[in-house]
């Protein structure tokens, strides 16, 4: 997770040093830890002390220090709670059970999509991701759903301003093509990517229109499993959206 210096960096520290055992899956030294996440060693060692002394960290033998059960308490407390993820997850879970594939769920955070939910498939062969990851807004599926939802003058305005990288070989870069893209997933119901964001991978999105915040659920998974069940997904997709929805009103 590391980021430019600056002054949000010292907030962010303590959850470089979490990514940093995340990514070792073991216990770590200081000059380990320091060097994972690109934290000065001094500095990292007053992060980790505060850690210790807040129940976070243990040591485990001789310098490395590994999370207590503290932080996974937390956070198990905190899912729990989620005012979106807690009311629909039910629904999106049973249509992961039902299509065996990947099921997330979206929001627009800035330019980019941002992961609420993700229920991955139960196949060997899946698509996985994890909830609090960023995907860019013109190569993933809920990305275009958002982009699609846009007033037809935010669309263009957003297309004039923004560039289109490319992610794979076949990301949508071009504003015209990206456009018209849009408007087929609209006639459709649907929006897709055809490994537009992870190169054999496919999605196929439909907003869900409750609350106040703007999300969109997808369903993921290998090309070669998606593209010819893409009609019957999405049909079940959007029964699953019009479910949640209708709940909502009543």
């Amino acid at each position: 997770m590391n980021v430019d210096a600056g002054p949000g960096r010292s907030s962010l520290r303590s959850l470089e040093i979490f990514e940093a055992f995340r990514a070792a899956r073991r216990p770590l030294s200081l000059s380990e830890l320091a060097r994972i996440t690109d934290i000065p060693v001094s500095t990292c060692h007053g992060v980790m002390r505060s850690l210790e002394q807040l129940g976070y960290l243990y040591v485990v033998s001789g310098r490395d220090v590994y999370p207590t059960r503290r932080l996974w308490e937390l956070a198990d407390d905190l899912r729990a709670n989620d005012p979106v993820a807690q009311r629909l997850e039910p629904a999106l879970a049973a249509l992961r059970d039902e299509t065996d594939e990947t099921v997330i769920l979206g929001t627009r955070q800035g330019d980019a999509v941002l992961y609420l939910l993700v229920l991955e498939g139960r196949q060997s062969i899946r698509y996985s991701s994890r909830a609090g990851e960023l995907k860019p807004l013109h190569s993933s599926s809920i990305g275009k759903v958002l982009l699609a939802g846009l007033e037809p003058a935010q669309l263009e305005l957003w297309l004039d301003t923004h560039p289109l990288p490319r992610v794979t070989p076949n990301t949508q870069t071009n504003a015209r093509r990206l456009r018209a893209d849009l408007r087929a997933g609209l006639e459709r119901g649907w929006q897709a990517t055809r490994g537009e964001n992870v190169a054999d991978v496919m999605a196929i999105a439909a907003p869900l229109r409750t609350g106040a915040t703007g999300l969109g659920v997808a369903i993921a998974g290998p090309m070669h499993r998606m593209q010819p069940a893409e009609a019957r997904l999405g049909t079940r997709l959007l029964q699953c959206v019009r479910q949640l929805e209708d709940a909502d009103v009543r």
